[in-house]
């Protein structure tokens, strides 16, 4: 049994449980689970997020879980009768796959304070969207003097081993995939295009980072100069002093819902509702619209400022005009075998 400081402390959480409630079997005394995203993701929610919700519920006990939709979906698929995550969060693609394998429950609308002021692409009945993701072109502005303008600007030879992209495991890697393809003729049902685009910037490649966050650490440790990235990961990095800029291609930056589900059989199945009820509320949002994390909020309450209202869009009207929203019931039936083909073909 391999033993780390999650596991420790959800043990420790869950035996304090069971003596404080003999009738309580292992499954219903753990501790609230809450599988997050890594990088800038776990960072807001660890800040901002987890507080509110201790805060709102007398400090109850929860751990995050920071993995890749991938991975939370393949947790849960593996003990579906008691699923090790109570709540999942999940770029377009993935929640439908959550969805479709009967993984999630319905969201108790009736019982939500906030589901009715959510904006109505984010009105998901079967888990809300507290927030919308951006992804654009990210840049070193030391090493990158002029600023990229296309997704076109990554196959430049000055840019010789020294740009960065993701596997497709990601919602980035596999969105940007689709708009590269786009760019040279292709679409959702037709990512050739993409993968001969691919082939051809091999030469510029200096890494194929494994999630966005480990992407943003390649900028970090000043690896990469230029790469696809998402808005607000982009920011928390300025925020450490990272030399890094954030700009929307012309071709249309992706823009995409990320959704919170409540995993079916949970045995903290109200907690878990509490939780979401916490990511929906305008002060959670309004915090996380702000610096270092700026993630673009949901609630209708929320009015759009600073460097989002700045760079992005000053309201959501704007956002859904000037931003790409992909097809991803059409992207995801044929996602598996882009996976694989990309985990195949494109080694540096």
């Amino acid at each position: 049994m391999i033993l780390n400081r999650r596991s420790l402390m959800t043990t420790a959480l869950t035996l304090g449980a069971m003596k404080a409630f003999p009738g309580l079997s292992f499954a219903q005394a753990r501790p609230l689970v809450f599988a997050t995203f890594t990088g800038s993701w776990e960072e807001a929610h660890k800040a901002v997020l987890v507080p509110a919700f201790r805060k709102a519920n007398a400090d109850a006990a929860m751990v995050l879980d920071p993995m890749l939709s991938v991975d939370q979906i393949a947790k849960v698929n593996a003990a579906k009768a008691n699923p090790p995550i109570d709540v999942m969060l999940h770029d377009p693609g993935p929640a439908l796959v959550a969805i479709g394998q009967d993984l999630v429950e319905p969201y108790p609308v009736e019982k939500s304070a906030y589901y009715k002021d959510l904006i109505g692409e984010a009105q998901e009945p079967m888990g809300p969207a507290p927030f919308f993701q951006v992804v654009g072109l990210t840049y070193n502005p030391e090493a990158v003097k002029t600023p990229p303008t296309s997704w076109a600007d990554l196959w430049k030879p000055e840019f010789k081993g020294r740009v960065g992209i993701t596997n497709l495991n990601s919602t980035l890697g596999t969105g940007w995939l689709v708009e590269i393809a786009k760019m040279r003729g292709g679409s959702e049902a037709n990512v050739d295009p993409g993968f001969k685009a691919l082939e051809e910037l091999k030469p510029n490649l200096a890494a194929v980072a494994a999630n966005p966050g480990a992407l943003a650490t390649l900028f970090q440790q000043g690896q990469i100069d230029i790469s696809p990235g998402n808005f607000n990961a982009i920011q928390i990095l300025k925020a450490r002093g990272v030399p890094v800029e954030f700009v929307a291609p012309k071709e249309g930056a992706i823009a995409f819902k990320t959704t919170i589900h409540i995993v079916k059989n949970s045995p903290n199945r109200e907690l878990a509702f509490k939780l979401i009820e916490a990511a929906l509320t305008p002060e959670v949002q309004t915090t996380l619209m702000n610096p270092p994390y700026l993630i673009v909020p949901t609630n209708s309450k929320v009015t759009m400022g600073g460097e989002i209202a700045r760079v992005l869009a000053k309201d959501t009207a704007e956002l859904k005009q000037k931003f790409v929203f992909q097809d991803w019931k059409k992207i995801n039936e044929q996602r598996s075998a882009w996976i694989e083909r990309f985990n195949r073909e494109i080694k540096i």
